[in-house]
């Protein structure tokens, strides 16, 4: 079946709800939201649409996740923040997103993103603030400060913080996107633990509220899908911690889905016995107020013609809908957006400034065998970065021999997966292969070598760390940023917002919901030089 077109959803199923895939430019956007609720306003209730989004401000671009900056300004990750540790910058990020999102119609966040980081192989760390409750807890506070403003109003974008009650506990690093990584599980008593940044979250007044995907084992919840569990929506998050907000489901809960072209069971751990409407019914009783993913009306009001679901129960959470898009502004001056203001404002000078800036402050530089900074204009060999941009800084040679100097750029390792929608989890091991480990080695041992690498998980390098003339660590950063911290001409100040294991038996015996529990690691957390 083809996917409902935008009217179909809007005049034909009733939707006001919906969430922006990819990357267009800016004046496209502003234009398609203005005509978007030029629609919504001619249906009979004229209820204005919600337009919502993951994040688009760093690096990594995950259709599942996230999208990379594009026209927006570009921050390091939330791990790079978390390097950084600047609580004030945090609120200055959050307000930067605040500003770009408003401008082109944006009301949503769908972040931050405040699981903690403590199974290495976990694919979705870089959205993290780290494996630190209490940083997490710091960072979050100052993030909604800056996105949603002393109140929630016009002038905000309502936050969704994910994914209550914790990700990263799962079982083997899997991500429960996927069958074989539906499993949640607390092999070392830390449920609580992982509680902690969600009490702040509340505490500072967050909106909305996304449960996640995994299904815990071994404990005292119901062993189904957060999304279901009425132990964890209503018992935890609004009996025990008193929150009144939105409750979103995260996305595909309730049908199977074609994810390029291929097949995805609907992610209902736990409650894959039960239809569509059965699963709806459930995630309703639980506590849930809206279903991401899903465009099934129908199914909720055949639910309550039958009597399986009160009428007063979606009541309940229709009110909580409306409410927010009155407070937003959204049924006033805050339908439309000024498409020449948004072209100024996304992307604009002052922003993409402080973006480059913090990508520099968050690089970590964790050995230095006396190479930094790189006096003068040397010879240097470049591999996994641009030949053109390290042309500002020094001679660019093809052949390392010739080189003074070498510069590496790395990723964190992961396995490939011939699932095209799984390919980008990256999961599984942080090591790296053999033969492309000799061949690292190879150019180490050649030339004095900086290697740059990408931290989207807590990668095992050991013989890289030991080899290296200098190694940084990245959490998202542009060639030039890293060139200008190798040539002094900006001060990295990161430390590991998580700790690096020293081989993947480590990993292997550490427990999933436990912060930095591998044996002896390559580099702690908090590791990282001034330079």
């Amino acid at each position: 079946m083809l996917p409902h077109t935008t009217p179909e959803l809007i005049e034909g199923k009733h939707l006001s709800h919906f969430n922006l895939l990819g990357q267009y430019g800016v004046r496209e956007m502003a234009t398609w939201v203005n005509r978007v609720q030029e629609m919504a306003a001619a249906t009979r209730l004229g209820i204005p649409v919600t337009l919502s989004t993951d994040p688009r401000h760093s690096f990594t671009d995950n259709i599942g996740a996230s999208f990379n900056s594009g026209a927006f300004s570009a921050w390091p990750e939330p791990l790079g923040l978390a390097a950084i540790g600047d609580a004030g910058l945090v609120e200055e990020f959050g307000d930067t997103v605040r500003r770009e999102y408003l401008a082109v119609g944006f009301r949503v966040a769908l972040h931050p993103q405040i699981d903690l980081a403590t199974e290495p192989r976990w694919s979705r760390q870089s959205g993290t603030f780290g494996s630190s409750a209490g940083t997490t807890s710091a960072l979050v506070r100052t993030y909604l400060k800056g996105l949603q403003g002393p109140r929630l109003g016009p002038d905000s974008v309502a936050a969704m913080v994910k994914h209550f009650p914790g990700g990263g506990p799962q079982k083997d690093g899997e991500d429960p996107h996927f069958a074989h990584g539906k499993e949640q599980i607390y092999p070392g008593g830390m449920r609580e633990h992982h509680l902690e940044p969600f009490k702040a979250a509340i505490d500072a007044g967050c909106s909305q509220i996304m449960p996640y995907y995994g299904q815990p084992i071994g404990t005292d919840w119901e062993e189904v899908g957060f999304g279901f569990n009425k132990g964890v929506i209503t018992g935890l998050s609004r009996e025990r911690l008193g929150f009144g907000g939105i409750v979103c489901t995260d996305w595909g809960l309730l049908n199977d889905a074609a994810i390029f072209g291929e097949t995805h069971e609907a992610r209902a751990w736990g409650v894959e016995h039960l239809s569509a409407a059965e699963r709806a019914a459930k995630s309703l009783d639980a506590g849930a107020d809206q279903f991401g993913g899903e465009e099934c009306p129908e199914v909720i009001v055949e639910l309550v013609r039958s009597g399986r679901v009160e009428e007063s129960r979606v009541d309940a959470s229709v009110r909580r809908l409306l409410r927010e898009k009155f407070v937003l502004g959204l049924f006033d001056e805050r339908r439309y957006v000024d498409v020449d203001l948004a072209e100024r404002t996304v992307g604009k000078a002052e922003f993409t400034r402080a973006g480059d800036l913090a990508q520099r402050r968050s690089l970590t530089v964790l050995t230095n065998q006396s190479l930094l900074p790189l006096p003068g204009r040397p010879k240097v060999y470049v591999r996994g970065l641009s030949a053109e941009t390290a042309a500002a800084y020094g001679e660019v040679v093809s052949d390392p021999a010739d080189a003074d100097v070498a510069v590496l750029r790395l990723r964190t390792p992961y396995e490939q997966r011939a699932n095209k929608f799984e390919s980008f989890f990256h999961s599984g091991t942080l090591a790296f292969p053999g033969d492309e480990l000799t061949e690292i080695l190879r150019l180490l041992d050649t030339v004095p070598t900086l290697v740059g690498i990408n931290l989207e998980r807590a990668a095992v390098i050991p013989e890289i760390a030991e080899r290296a003339a200098a190694l940084v660590a990245d959490f998202g950063a542009s060639d030039a940023a890293l060139l200008d911290v190798a040539f002094g001409r900006a001060r990295a100040e990161g430390r590991l917002p998580f700790e690096l294991p020293r081989s993947m038996a480590a990993v292997e015996a550490a427990r999933a919901d436990v912060p930095n529990d591998t044996v002896d690691p390559v580099f702690p957390v908090g590791s990282g030089l001034a330079v």
